[in-house]
C-alpha cells in the first residue's frame, strides 16, 4: 500500500499517525498519508514565513516562469496523477484526466496575469502610485470534489503575487495533491509551497494559526462560518467559496431536444458533486412533461460504476458520510410519497454508488428542494409564472450560481439579471474560467476567485506619495 508524505520546507515528511485513504468504488484502502501534528503545522508555517522575503523579492516575470514550469510538470506527470485521482475520488478516468489537464492549463493561464498599477496626479505637486503587494503566508484548504484543480486555483494566484503557502488537501482525497506537491519541489524553492495532510483538527489549527495571514477555503457554508470565526484572532484575510443550491430555470420556448443532455450534465457532472451544479430545476408547465421525459431518457442510458471501467459515465459519491446524506434525502422523498421518475434507494455496497434520481415536482418546502444534495439527486419543479419562479429561485440562503435555458437569448438575459447569484449561465452551466471572477452572494461565500478580482484577493494595496518632479 503506497504512502504519500507531506512536504515541509522542501522535504518529504511523515508523522507518528497516518490516515487511510478509501477508494469510493471498492471501499478498499488505496494509500496512507500523515496525520499532521500541531508541531508539524508550526514547522510548515515557519518554513513558509522564512521563504517569503526571497520569494516576494523575485521579479514578477520570474514568478510567472515558475507557474509555467508548474503547468509543464503537471502535464509531464498527468497519467500518474490521473490514476491517483480516480482511485481516491472515484470519478471516471476521462474526467480525472480532464481535471488534471485543466489544472495545467489553468495555472499556465494565470501565469500570464499582471497586477494593476494606478498613478494619480490629481493633487497639485504630488504623485501617488498604488500597487498591489502580497499578504505573506497563505493557508489553503481544498475540498474533495476537484482536489487537484481547486488546489491550483489557490496555488497559482497566491504564488504569482509573491505569497508563500501551506496547503491542506481533504483527508478524503490527499493522494494526487501530495504527489503533485512532491513533484513541484523540483521547480520551487524550499518553503514556498508546503503541503500538510490531516484529519478534522488540522483545518481549525490552520484557520486560527497566528503565522498565517490569509485563508483561502473551499467547502461547506457551515464550515466556512467556523473558519471565519477562528480566523478573527489575527484578522486574517479570507476567501470563502461555500455552498450552493443553484436554480436552473427552463423557459417555455426552449428547444428540449437541444438542451436535454446539457441539462443533465448541468446537474449530474461529477455525480452531482459540484458546488455550482444545477440542484433545483424549474421547468415551465408548457414543456415540463417533455423535459422530464428527456432527462429520464438520458439518465437511463448513463452507466454508474467504477471510474476505471471505460463504460462508466458517473462514478460513486466520494465518501461514506456524503453517501449517507444523499441516501437520507432519497429516503425522505420516498417516505413523503414524492414520485421518483427514475433512480431511488442505492443498492448495498461495496462502493458508494447512488443511481441518478429525478424527483417529480416535490413541494417547494421539501428537504430535497431546500437542502444541497451534493450528489446525483435532482428535484424537477413546475412553474407557470416567471415572477413567481424567480422569487422561488431567490428564496434561498445561497447565491452561488444559476442558469437560464431558452431559445430567446435576450429574454434569458433578462431573467438571468434578476437572479441573486454570483454567476449565471445561459443555455450552459458550470463553465468557470480563469478570466472571470467567481464569487458567491449571500451565504455562498466571501471574496472572489479567478479573474483580476481573484488575483487581487491575495494582495493588499500600497500607495506611495512623492513630490511631483519639477
Amino acid at each position: 500500500m503506497p504512502h504519500f508524505d507531506m512536504i515541509i520546507d522542501g522535504r518529504a515528511t511523515s508523522s507518528p499517525a497516518c490516515i487511510e485513504v478509501i477508494d469510493p468504488a471498492t471501499e478498499a484502502i488505496v494509500g496512507t498519508v500523515p496525520d499532521c501534528t500541531r508541531e508539524q503545522l508550526d514547522e510548515s508555517v515557519a518554513a513558509a514565513r522564512a521563504a517569503y522575503p526571497a520569494w516576494r523579492a523575485r521579479p514578477h516575470a520570474e514568478r510567472q516562469d515558475a507557474l509555467r514550469k508548474i503547468a509543464a510538470t503537471i502535464m509531464a506527470h498527468k497519467d500518474e496523477l490521473q490514476q491517483l485521482l480516480t482511485a481516491e475520488q472515484g470519478k471516471p478516468l476521462a474526467a480525472a484526466m480532464a481535471e488534471i489537464e485543466a489544472a495545467a492549463w489553468w495555472i499556465g493561464t494565470v501565469a500570464e496575469s499582471e497586477l494593476p498599477v494606478h498613478t494619480s496626479t490629481a493633487m497639485p505637486g504630488q504623485v501617488s502610485v498604488t500597487t498591489r503587494v502580497p499578504l505573506g503566508v497563505v493557508g489553503a484548504i481544498v475540498p474533495w470534489n476537484f482536489p487537484v484543480l481547486l488546489a491550483v486555483w489557490k496555488i497559482g494566484p497566491a504564488l504569482l503575487t509573491g505569497n508563500t503557502m501551506v496547503l491542506k488537501p481533504s483527508p478524503n482525497t490527499p493522494l494526487a495533491t501530495l504527489r503533485l506537491g512532491a513533484l513541484l519541489q523540483e521547480v520551487l524553492p524550499p518553503g514556498v509551497l508546503n503541503m500538510v495532510s490531516g484529519g478534522d483538527a488540522l483545518g481549525p489549527w490552520m484557520s486560527a494559526h497566528p503565522g498565517i495571514d490569509k485563508i483561502s477555503f473551499t467547502g461547506s457554508t457551515a464550515t466556512g462560518r467556523k473558519v471565519m470565526e477562528s480566523a478573527a484572532g489575527n484578522l486574517k484575510r479570507l476567501t470563502l467559496e461555500l455552498g450552493g443550491n443553484d436554480a436552473a430555470i427552463v423557459l417555455p420556448d426552449v428547444d428540449v431536444d437541444a438542451v436535454a443532455e446539457k441539462l443533465f450534465w448541468a446537474a449530474f457532472a461529477n455525480s452531482g458533486q459540484v458546488c455550482v451544479a444545477a440542484k433545483r430545476l424549474y421547468v415551465h408547465d408548457d414543456v415540463y412533461d417533455e423535459v422530464l421525459a428527456a432527462l429520464k431518457s438520458v439518465a437511463e442510458r448513463m452507466t454508474v460504476g467504477d471510474g476505471r471501467d471505460a463504460a462508466t459515465a458517473l462514478g460513486p459519491v466520494q465518501n461514506r458520510a456524503q453517501f449517507e446524506r444523499v441516501r437520507d434525502l432519497i429516503r425522505d422523498a420516498e417516505a413523503n410519497g414524492y414520485r421518483l421518475a427514475t433512480g431511488g434507494e442505492p443498492a448495498n455496497g461495496p462502493g458508494f454508488f447512488v443511481p441518478v434520481t429525478l424527483v417529480d415536482n416535490p413541494p417547494e418546502d421539501s428537504r430535497v428542494v431546500q437542502e444541497e444534495a451534493f450528489g446525483p439527486v435532482l428535484p424537477i419543479l413546475r412553474y407557470s409564472d416567471i415572477d413567481d419562479v424567480i422569487a422561488r429561485a431567490n428564496a434561498c440562503e445561497y447565491g452561488l450560481g444559476g442558469s437560464v435555458w431558452s431559445s430567446d437569448l435576450d429574454k434569458a438575459a433578462e431573467v438571468a439579471a434578476r437572479l441573486e447569484t454570483g454567476t449565471v449561465w445561459i443555455n450552459s452551466a458550470q463553465g468557470i474560467t480563469p478570466f472571470a471572477a467567481f464569487a458567491g452572494h449571500k451565504q455562498s461565500g466571501i471574496g472572489a476567485e479567478n479573474g483580476t478580482e481573484g488575483l487581487l484577493e491575495f494582495t493588499v494595496p500600497q500607495t506611495i506619495y512623492r513630490p511631483e518632479a519639477a
